[in-house]
């Protein structure tokens, strides 16, 4: 078994007047959750929430009962359900609402093997030996032209429709996740993050702050400082859980 040291940290930013991020990071059920809300400031507040306290039902749960027979990704699908219902539902009681949603990472540490589930713009990074790996694609226009060659990277940054996202948790009837699994080893070091922080901070700049000497809590400060010094316009989650024997 390994040691799982984690930390989490929201910050609103610069522009905004309310911050629409929510996370939950408990080291007893092994789970790291972050989510960006959407559809205006409480609607998109309250679909995060909502996203964050089905994570913890789900694994608390889990944790207390016989669903312990239950696979990894089973449990990470149940989550993004159970989240994904009660959006629809809520939108369908307060129509002023629709359009609301929000992004969702999952990240569950378990033994000595992660389970990961992702929708929307949010990322996931592995740090492991020194560089810097990003597990996650986003759910995005921008995203889905770059990967057909119609734009650059360079024109992706400054891309009006950058923030339009194709997938997320509660927008339409059908839900696509995505589900990644893998080992850890000692060393490792998990990045989740909400688009503020990599829409401003190059994945070069976050593998230098990883890499530096202080405890995950001041990269975690870094990395968000670094979001508000090159302008922070949107809210600014971070979470690191790190690996050790």
């Amino acid at each position: 078994m390994f040691r799982i040291a984690s930390f989490g940290k929201s910050d609103r930013g610069l522009k905004r007047s309310n911050n629409e991020d929510a996370f939950l990071v408990d080291e007893s059920l092994g789970i790291n959750v972050l989510a960006d809300g959407m559809g205006g400031a409480a609607a998109g507040e309250l679909a995060s929430g909502i996203f964050a306290q089905a994570a913890l039902e789900v694994f608390s749960n889990h944790h207390q009962s016989a669903q312990a027979g239950l696979e990894a990704q089973e449990l990470l699908q149940k989550v993004y359900v159970l989240a994904h219902s009660r959006i629809l539902k809520h939108v369908k009681a307060n129509p002023e609402h629709r359009g609301m949603g929000c992004t969702a990472e999952l990240l569950f540490l378990h033994d000595d093997k992660f389970s990961l589930g992702h929708i929307g713009d949010s990322r996931t990074y592995l740090y492991r030996r020194g560089q810097l790996k990003l597990l996650t694609k986003d759910h995005s226009l921008v995203q889905q032209q770059l990967d057909q060659g119609l734009i650059s990277r360079d024109q992706a940054k400054v891309h009006r429709y950058r923030n339009v996202l194709l997938r997320a948790v509660g927008t339409g009837e059908a839900l696509a996740v995505d589900f990644l699994k893998g080992k850890v080893a000692p060393g490792d070091m998990f990045l989740l993050c909400s688009d503020g922080l990599t829409s401003l901070v190059d994945d070069g700049r976050i593998q230098e702050v990883l890499a530096s000497d202080p405890d995950i809590s001041a990269k975690i400060d870094t990395l968000i400082d670094l979001a508000k010094s090159a302008g922070g316009h949107d809210n600014v989650t971070v979470i690191l859980s790190e690996v050790s024997q």
